[in-house]
């Protein structure tokens, strides 16, 4: 194995073509496939399914990409230490739960390492895909949240893919509304003040378990359900329809304007915000960074 190998693999990955790749790295055709021929023959294993439609990543090559990645940036990493070279864009992928102090954390991240050449990834998606991306090395990082409820669950799912939780805080829970929601007035909410107002969650694709909700107390009954994908969406709905959403009440204001607001909800329970790493990779210098800037923008555990 060699990085040549790795770079070749992680071309032909990225661009779903042997051709496409082979121009990409002014190399002949037959000598990528060769290489790339190789590479599989060594470790026993088939990073890419030929097909009439092209290129497709193997379940197998996906995992192995994740790994070449990490590699290719780590020695990127010791040539630009010790040579002052900058050989290709920094590269920084973030998977999430949708809150505003992660994106916010991000754009900071971007604004102080970003340098002049980069490519960064914030993924706000799916409970289990946050899993799947950092155990497969798509992402460096994943934020997704414990409590009662689906702790048992979401860290037996961490422990068989090779991730460990840390803690960042643990919030208690509140609820999102628009500013002008007739419950907007008061100090508190109880389950039974949001009765008459529909309840908007994120979707959570064939992983759509209570335990792999985004949101707690995703087993109460609600007669008004509205399912969406993405926090733009979800933010419209709470102001035009005076839906809500529970969370944990930390959002913030630059990034999402000053007509949502969190309420406490009255109830037992609680959210433990954490972060999400892989055991068998050491974190990066950006990943330590991006940690640090999240510490930064969050209450104190």
């Amino acid at each position: 194995m060699t990085l040549k190998q790795l770079q070749y693999a992680v071309t032909v990955a990225d661009t779903g073509s042997i051709t496409d790749a082979a121009k990409l790295l002014f190399i002949a055709q037959p000598s990528l496939t060769s290489a790339i021929h190789d590479l599989e023959e060594e470790f026993g294993i088939t990073l890419f399914s030929r097909s009439n439609k092209g290129i497709e990543v193997t379940p197998d090559g996906d995992e192995f990409l994740g790994y070449a990645r990490q590699v290719l940036e780590q020695a990127d990493l010791i040539s630009e230490r010790y040579t002052g070279h900058k050989t290709v864009k920094q590269r920084f992928c973030v998977s999430s739960q949708h809150y505003s102090f992660v994106v916010e954390a991000f754009v900071e991240f971007l604004k102080e390492y970003g340098g002049s050449k980069y490519e960064f990834h914030m993924r706000e998606t799916q409970t289990y895909e946050i899993i799947e991306d950092v155990a497969h090395l798509r992402s460096e990082i994943g934020i997704l949240y414990l409590n009662r409820f689906n702790e048992t669950i979401i860290k037996k799912t961490l422990r068989d893919n090779g991730l460990s939780f840390v803690s960042l805080f643990t919030a208690k829970p509140h609820v999102f509304i628009g500013k002008d929601n007739p419950l907007a007035a008061k100090k508190s909410i109880t389950p039974e003040d949001l009765k008459p107002y529909p309840r908007l969650s994120y979707e959570q694709g064939s992983h759509n378990s209570f335990y792999f909700s985004e949101e707690i107390l995703s087993t109460m009954s609600s007669d008004k359900e509205l399912i969406v994908c993405d926090r733009a969406t979800l933010f419209n709905m709470l102001i035009g329809l005076n839906g809500y959403t529970i969370c944990s009440g930390v959002i913030s204001e630059k990034l999402n304007g000053p007509n949502i607001i969190a309420k406490p909800l009255k109830v037992d329970d609680f959210m433990e915000i954490g972060y999400i790493l892989p055991n068998s990779i050491r974190p990066s210098l950006m990943v330590l960074n991006y940690i640090a800037l999240l510490k930064k923008l969050t209450p104190s555990p």
